[in-house]
């Protein structure tokens, strides 16, 4: 799709592909061998269906900036061509020249495959008129609330969340967050793959437009 001339694909699971100019990954997963060199890789945490290095393998080159968290840096050191890193965790913010970057706090309450101590993110992107919020595999959580000002005449604000269930919100749930955050677009992820299924998708598409919410469920490419 595109948005105010950022291209935002979805690569299957919670990958994502941005170009603006500069080309940008979030979380690639099961990617195409012959995907695009990365300009910029953006990991929300460590686990191998977000910091995959067999993905990441196919598209770092020279020079890429990989952003992510402190713990994902055991996979990120292996590559054979020079790289910079940038380690990060909530609550700090990055200017990468044309695009601004601000983490949140991405984490469980009720179950243990994403503690909050592990300080693992979501990413806020600012790119021009447009911000992009891929939240990370998260419950709903207070730090949302943070989210409610993005919203504004002439900005759109597109929400990437969760829909699959069990290691992250449900449908119902993340249609919850989607009515907290009010973005101007809500696109379901982290399905399809691993755990959750179109069904998923469609029932927080439904939930959002009854609560007057606009969604797309994107095409894998």
């Amino acid at each position: 799709m595109r948005i105010n001339g950022i291209e935002l694909h979805w690569l299957g699971h919670s990958g994502f592909f941005i170009e603006n100019g500069k080309k940008i990954y979030i979380d690639p997963y099961n990617i195409k061998e012959d995907s695009e060199k990365a300009d910029i890789i953006l990991i929300t945490h460590s686990h191998r269906d977000h910091c995959s290095y067999p993905d990441l393998r196919k598209i770092v080159k020279e020079g890429t900036r990989v952003v992510a968290s402190a713990d994902c840096q055991s996979k990120i050191v292996k590559f054979n061509v020079p790289i910079r890193i940038d380690i990060i965790e909530p609550g700090m913010e990055l200017d990468l020249g044309g695009l601004k970057i601000f983490t949140l706090p991405a984490y469980n309450f009720d179950k243990d495959f994403h503690p909050k101590d592990e300080l693992w993110v979501g990413y806020v992107l600012k790119i021009g008129n447009t911000v992009i919020y891929h939240s990370g595999d998260t419950d709903l959580i207070p730090e949302m609330q943070k989210l409610t000002g993005y919203k504004k005449p002439g900005k759109e604000f597109v929400a990437l969340l969760p829909v699959g269930g069990r290691f992250t919100m449900s449908a119902e749930e993340a249609a919850e967050a989607a009515k907290i955050i009010k973005p101007t677009i809500a696109i379901p992820m982290h399905w399809g793959a691993i755990i959750g299924d179109k069904d998923d998708a469609q029932e927080f598409c439904e939930l959002c437009n009854e609560a007057g919410i606009k969604t797309e469920i994107l095409e894998k490419e």
